[in-house]
Parts: structure tokens; sequence; C-alpha cells
């Protein structure tokens, strides 16, 4: 075998791995939508994917990670983007087009992430453990904004309310894109919400 066959069946075996990830998140997801958390398990997730159990626990530790999935974006990739940012943007405008570029990416997404957001409204249970799997999320983003304010962590404040106002702008334009069942765009959704903290959320 070449070095060019070995790359591709590398290439082809990659992508098996992340096509039974997704089919395995979907399961997870259309099921627990159709039948509710409790009902659903591991066995009945890998059935639907004509895998073994075994097979899903190389992907998952439980039931409730395969919900949660990989479709959020990595601490990393959303400091990339936070940093690619010009320097001389506001702090707030910078964590907004972060946002915005999070949300389009959503949105290509859009059926998959419509079911999630439902079955997490479903399974108030679930929400724990996403604020968890987003708190490292949130640390990393926050110690991006402290460099890019020139301000240490943990000492006025700044780069903490900042990181968590964004992430909180962000979820209510995710709960209101839920709501509208993805009819209106998320990162205009996103930017009204940004607009609102620009404007210091006067009384509407």
């Amino acid at each position: 075998m070449t070095i060019v066959d070995s790359a591709e069946e590398l290439g082809r075996r990659d992508r098996k791995k992340l096509e039974t990830r997704a089919a395995l998140e979907h399961a997870a997801l259309t099921l627990v939508a159709e039948r509710g958390l409790a009902a659903v398990t591991v066995e009945d997730i890998a059935e639907a994917v004509d895998v073994s159990s075994r097979t899903f626990f190389n992907y998952f530790p439980s039931k409730e990670d395969a919900l949660i999935g990989s479709g959020q974006a990595s601490a990393a990739e959303l400091c990339r983007r936070l940093e690619a940012v010009p320097a001389q943007a506001p702090v707030l405008e910078a964590l907004r087009l972060m946002a915005r570029a999070e949300a389009e990416r959503v949105q290509e997404q859009r059926e998959r992430w419509l079911l999630r957001l439902k079955v997490f409204e479903q399974n108030p249970s679930l929400l724990p453990r996403l604020v968890a799997s987003g708190s490292e999320t949130e640390r990393a983003v926050m110690a991006a904004v402290a460099r890019r304010a020139g301000v240490a962590p943990c000492t006025s404040g700044y780069p903490e309310l900042a990181t968590a106002a964004a992430m909180a702008a962000f979820r209510v334009a995710m709960l209101r894109w839920s709501a509208a069942n993805g009819r209106t765009s998320l990162a205009g959704l996103v930017d009204e919400a940004f607009d609102q903290l620009a404007a210091g959320l006067p009384n509407p």
C-alpha cells in the first residue's frame, strides 16, 4: 500500500467516524424528542444506527452527552474568532462579531439545532449538564477578553461581566430563534441582543 493509499484510507476512516458520531447524535435527539429522556436507553440509540452499545460508548460516555453532542463551537475556535477582530474594535463589538459568526454556523445546521433546543426545553434536567459543558469555553473566552482589554482576570470584573453578558445575549437569541421555529435569522437576533446591551438595556 502506498503512502497515498494509506492517507486515503485514513481519510475514509475519519469520515466514517464523523458520520457515525453524527448519526448517533441525531438518533439520540430524535428518540428523546419522541419518547422523553427517561424512556430512551443507550441500547435504543445504538439500535437506531445499527451499531452496538459498545460502539456508542466509543463516542459518548452517556446518552446525555450524545444529546449535547459536538455541535457547539470549541473554546479555541471562539477565541480565534475573537482575536481575529481588529484590536481597535471595542470589546463588546468584538464579542458581537464572534457570536454572530457562531450564529451563522448554527443556522447552517438549522434542523439539528432546532431539534436539540426542543429536547433541552422538554427535559430541563439536561440544562445543568449543558451549562457545565460550556463553562470551560466561557473561561477561555473570558481570558481572551481580558487580554484584549489589557486587564487581569478577577481584578476589575470587566472581562467576567463582558463575557457573561455576551454569552447571555447569545442564549437569549437562541431561545427566541427556537420559539420562532427558526423562521427568523439567528444572526439578526444576536445583533438585536447586542444592540440592547450596547444601549445599556433601556426600558422597552
